[in-house]
């Protein structure tokens, strides 16, 4: 007679440690926390509150920046355009408050950038084009756009018009600066959409399968040119938030942020084939990116340098990042 053997389950604590696990799922924040030690070694000056406030101020526009790439990354697009979208939106945001008011200046900024994201969109969404490559033809334009909107010179918001939104980029709020509120809200609202409603849920599908989304009846060209309008508005928003901390508004502002804020959301986690990613993961992608910078600044490393470091440092993180798939081996 043949005799059973049933196996007996592993109790949990007798697991044995899955460290590939472990970085998939904390890699992001174990990241995060190595830096801060680091960096508070390295200056007395850096868990300053003053500091901290200041790093909080410096990031609030690469985070919300951050929110708009992660939505149109997690459909496994890529927006390279955002950089000089800012730019136009400091420009309109300076000149159209100056015109308008505070209130229809800002969202005059904002819809310059939801235009110039729904250009982009139609044409990778429905005229099926690559991303790279329309998002780059759109950097150029939108950039030379406000240059010339801008006359290449920076523009001064006039006394009384720039109070109300200068106050704003220089205020403070619970001790807490009023532009790191805003970008707080962006994240809580993106979050809310990514996990509460059909649009969050589709977004992510379709970055996991297209195909299978597309055969399932859902309209997947409106999701896609959806999150790159998302993505334009914000940076556009963005754009308004560096104007509100100098009270001038200039076309060149802006260069070469689409990379600090593509970096932030992988460095988060995402997955640059989409599907894959979150907003807390994502703030605190783009916190390493201004720990990094602020303490090279703090222990004076010289600009040019700074970009070798900032390179160097965001390769590590990303090999910490995604070092499961070598545990796992």
């Amino acid at each position: 007679m043949t005799q059973s053997v049933t196996a007996t389950p592993v109790p949990a604590s007798r697991r044995s440690f899955d460290a590939g696990e472990f970085f998939r799922r904390y890699g992001t924040v174990c990241i995060f926390v190595v830096l801060v030690v680091g960096a508070a070694f390295e200056s007395n000056a850096f868990l300053s509150d003053r500091n901290i406030m200041n790093v909080l101020r410096q990031i609030s526009g690469t985070g919300i920046m951050a929110v708009g790439m992660l939505f149109v990354i997690l459909t496994g697009g890529i927006d390279l355009s955002v950089g000089s979208i800012l730019a136009l939106g400091s420009v309109v945001s300076a000149i159209a408050i100056d015109a308008h008011g505070t209130g229809l200046g800002v969202g005059l900024s904002v819809a310059a950038g939801a235009g110039c994201g729904l250009v982009t969109g139609v044409l990778v969404a429905y005229a099926g084009l690559p991303p790279f490559v329309i998002t780059l033809a759109a950097m150029t334009a939108v950039r030379g756009f406000a240059l010339i909107v801008s006359d290449g010179q920076p523009i001064m918001m006039g006394d009384d018009a720039s109070t109300v939104i200068t106050n704003f980029g220089s205020g403070f709020f619970l001790g807490i600066p009023d532009p790191v509120w805003l970008m707080a809200l962006v994240f809580v609202l993106a979050g809310v959409v990514l996990t509460f409603t059909k649009f969050g849920r589709l977004v992510k599908a379709i970055g996991s399968n297209r195909e299978a989304v597309r055969l399932s009846g859902i309209a997947v060209p409106r999701y896609v040119m959806a999150v790159y309008v998302i993505s334009g508005a914000l940076a556009a928003l963005a754009g308004v938030i560096t104007t509100s901390r100098t009270g001038v508004g200039s076309g060149v502002v802006g260069v070469g942020s689409e990379l600090n804020v593509i970096a932030a959301v992988v460095i988060g986690g995402a997955s640059l084939m989409g599907g894959k990613g979150g907003v807390i993961n994502t703030l605190l992608g783009a916190l390493v990116m201004g720990v990094i910078a602020n303490i090279m600044n703090l222990v004076g490393v010289p600009g040019y340098n700074q970009q070798v470091c900032m390179g160097a440092i965001i390769v590590i993180a990303m090999l910490l990042q995604h070092g499961s798939r070598w545990f796992k081996r």
